[in-house]
């Protein structure tokens, strides 16, 4: 007796089944190719913004560059053209399932007038495990680079040319293809937009306050917090005006029964104690997964082992730790990492209602920050800035 194999359907219609033509895919797309980079120019330049005016990520350079994806094509030929807004159908992807992955990055002006990039390679390759993890079309970041650094030489006079004031990058990637069905986008846009940049705070370089949340998680094992994902961003904001009620600045986010420490806002955070040996130690969550791998978190870490000056670790970190060690007096400071703000100190944690104090300065009560978090936030400028010479920094042509 022959038993007829079962046509499987799937139950929910949202779920596009998959399309029979979806197996004759091409052996090989066109890569990404910077040698095709196609540019418009605008007509109509908009005027500056004064330094002191800027406001994150509030006013946008002349230019954008563009470059789209498809599944029967590969990578078309990218486009620097007019800032402007994109024509979407409503049907994209993007607008239901979340379809989208971002980097951020900045450009700098040194005192040659030179413009410099910090660390793109490290952006490029975050980006591509961000798009693999959505079923997003990878590129060759190498390439993406060499169209960024056009894009900048386009617009260049939107680099500020003072110290603490940058022009912000975000590329963007996104699924478009115009379907109601949860499957890989068969289309895609990548795009990057630029941003003159002041400080992050408007408050200048002052240390903030925790609101150490045990209720919300921001990421979990086997999750997306590793990748850059538009969908990691909005479900925090609940969480952070919570934070606002408490007269903090920031959430402290936590996981597991022990409350373990993960990530501030939006930043990697750091931890620098004397050890239960009896050692300075600067400790950091572990990338397991649930960390987001940071630009400046690496080069933070990379700094601290090249001093040698004390123990670094990669680790877990529960608030039980920190709070033992603020009553025992080893809790030296304590600050948050990224690109955007470099570092941020600081000062209080509230947790489970016990406000646990971290130490800034012990030599200058006015201070802000603590000796370390000021002096790798000193270092790092000054490689972005091109007044120490370092392989991070790559100069602009």
């Amino acid at each position: 007796m022959t038993i007829s194999q079962p046509t499987y359907r799937p139950a929910n219609p949202a779920v596009a089944p998959i399309e029979e033509h979806a197996v004759d895919e091409p052996t090989q797309l066109h890569p990404l190719k910077a040698s095709l980079l196609q540019k418009t120019l605008s007509s109509n330049l908009k005027p500056l913004i004064p330094n002191h005016e800027l406001v994150f990520g509030k006013s946008f350079s002349d230019h954008m560059l563009l470059t789209a994806w498809d599944s029967k094509y590969g990578w078309h030929a990218p486009e620097i053209k007019p800032y402007g807004p994109l024509e979407l159908e409503p049907s994209s992807v993007v607008f239901h399932y979340a379809f989208t992955c971002f980097e951020g990055m900045k450009a700098y002006k040194d005192k040659q007038g030179r413009i410099r990039l910090f660390r793109p390679d490290m952006n490029m390759k975050r980006m591509n495990h961000s798009a693999a993890r959505l079923a997003l079309p990878t590129f060759d970041g190498n390439e993406y680079i060499k169209c960024l650094k056009e894009l900048l030489r386009t617009d260049s006079r939107w680099v500020p040319d003072e110290r603490g004031y940058s022009l912000y990058l975000r590329p963007t990637l996104m699924g478009t293809e115009e379907v109601l069905g949860v499957r890989a986008s068969n289309e895609a846009l990548l795009f990057t937009i630029c941003s003159p940049v002041g400080p992050y705070f408007s408050s200048g370089f002052n240390a903030v306050s925790l609101y150490a949340n045990v209720h919300e998680v921001r990421a979990w094992p086997g999750g997306v917090g590793d990748a850059k994902l538009g969908a990691n961003y909005a479900p925090t904001i609940k969480p952070a005006e919570e934070a606002a009620k408490h007269g903090c600045q920031q959430v402290l986010w936590l996981i597991g029964e022990n409350h373990q420490l993960m990530e501030v806002g939006a930043m990697n955070i750091f931890v620098y104690w004397i050890n239960k040996q009896g050692k300075p130690e600067l400790v950091t969550p572990a990338l397991n997964g649930t960390i987001l791998p940071g630009v400046t978190r690496d080069s933070i870490l990379s700094l601290a082992r090249s001093w040698g000056e004390f123990e670094v670790k990669e680790g877990t970190i529960t608030m039980g730790e920190i709070s033992e060690a603020s009553d025992e007096g080893r809790l030296l400071e304590v600050f948050g990492s990224g690109t955007a703000a470099i570092v941020s100190p600081v000062k209080h944690i509230l947790y489970l209602g016990k406000d646990i104090h971290v130490p800034l300065d012990p030599k200058n009560p006015k201070s802000q920050a603590g000796p370390l978090t000021k002096r790798f936030n000193e270092t790092i400028m000054a490689i972005q800035y091109g007044e120490v010479p370092h392989e991070w920094s790559v100069v602009i042509d």
